[in-house]
Parts: structure tokens; sequence; C-alpha cells
């Protein structure tokens, strides 16, 4: 399994992946983002699914742009949608047999020379798509249902890029603390609107683990903050009980 963010806010994109990747017992570390930059060409990549599969549409992709321009991202997308369903015809008889189900969903954000704004998509294995935008500022692939929780609560299409981040990995942390399939590293890349140029670091556990402390005080500490007269009424209930036995 992984986790895969991606964020779209008025002043930019922001994307995250975690590293891991689980074989039966073994576990390794290995990257999940691509990105690919030249002038007026800037964008990102993420996938979930099989590692070959990704791999090899990955490869097709940045091969076919060495040939090919793109103007605006989402032709881009098509273009690698279509390398996807090109891997599938190859591979997708064999994997099945093998019992491996093919299922590349993948995050692509970034910014081409003719498109107005940043954009967002999300491609399902099928190669369609959809855009992210107004009322719908991100989307989590992989192992999504841990981290919505606050991504829904906070973000708004007028965040900032710092707000983002920070929500960001705090959805990254409630899905690792709740999975032990998603874990440190964590990859993240940074987009401002109009530079055509991506920010990525890479971030460790012992860069990150304070932030994760000091989220589950503040979380404890607002529990107490939180009024309880609400719950009055169903303890005073307790207390009849508990008198009459």
């Amino acid at each position: 399994m992984t986790y895969c963010l991606g964020i779209k806010v008025k002043e930019g994109l922001l994307a995250i992946a975690d590293t891991r990747i689980t074989s039966g017992t073994d576990t390794t570390v290995k990257k999940k983002i691509t990105i690919e930059q030249k002038d007026h060409f800037s964008l990102f990549i993420m996938t979930s699914g099989l590692r070959s599969v990704r791999d090899k549409a990955i490869t097709y992709f940045t091969e076919q742009l060495e040939n090919q321009e793109f103007n605006k991202l989402y032709k881009a997308v098509n273009a690698f949608g279509e390398q996807v369903k090109r891997a599938a015809e190859e591979d997708r008889v064999a994997l099945e047999k093998a019992g491996f189900k093919f299922d590349l969903n993948t995050i692509i954000g970034g910014q081409l020379k003719d498109d107005h704004e940043h954009k967002l998509f999300l491609l399902y294995p099928e190669g369609n798509w959809v855009e992210l935008g107004q009322g719908a500022p991100y989307v989590v692939i992989g192992n999504s249902g841990h981290g919505k929780a606050i991504l829904n609560r906070i973000l708004e299409e007028d965040s900032s890029l710092k707000l983002a981040l920070k929500t960001g990995f705090l959805s990254f942390d409630s899905t690792r603390v709740s999975s032990n399939n998603v874990d440190f590293p964590i990859d993240v890349v940074l987009y401002k609107k109009d530079t055509f140029e991506m920010v990525e670091q890479r971030y460790e556990k012992k860069d990150l683990e304070y932030i994760s402390t000091e989220w589950a005080e503040e979380l404890k500490n607002g529990l107490d903050h939180i009024s309880e007269d609400w719950m009055d009424a169903a303890f005073d209930k307790l207390k009849e009980i508990k008198t009459e036995s």
C-alpha cells in the first residue's frame, strides 16, 4: 500500500508521497514521485498500484517526452494514460494469472506553457481522468481512509501552501500511525503558480517526529477544552442507574 496526496490551492500545488514498498515480508524504500521539468514545462506524477506497471508506464512516457511537445497539462495526462493502457495490454493477462490485479491510479499535477494556471488530475487505471478544481482541493490515492478528516476540515482553495503542507503532513501522519504499510521517508514537492519550477524535499522520521508528538499533545489539550455541558443529560441518567442499584 502507499500514500500519495496532491493538493491544489490558488497559490500553487503540493505533492506528498511516502516511500515504503512492501513485497511479501520485504520492505524497501523507493521514490514514488517523478518530476519532469524543462522550459515552461513542469509536472509531477505519483502512482499507487503495482510497481512494475508504474515503472513501465513512466519509462514509456519519459521516452515519449523526448520526441513530443505538450503545451497543456491535460494533453500530457492523456499521453500518460495511453502509456498506462499500453502497459495493461502487454502485462494484464500475465499479472492476473499470477494473482495480481492491474490497478494503477495516478495523480498528475503541474503547469505547461499554455495553461492559464496550475492543474491537478486524478488518472484511473482505465486511462480516463478527472480534474480537481473548486470544491475539491485535494486527492489521495493508496491508503486514503485515515487521513482525510483533517484535509476536509482545514483545506480551502484560499489556503496557503504552508498551511497545505502542514495539513498534508498531519494527514500522512494520521495514516502512518493507523497503518503499518505507510511510513517515512516522505517526499514533498512544492510548485508556485506560474513559476514553472518545482522544489523537492525529502523528510526522514527524525526530521518530523517532534511535529507528530506536538500534534498528539495539541489534540489531547484541545479535547480537554471542549465543552462538556452537552454530556450532562446522559451522565445524569447514568447516575440514576447507579443510585437505583
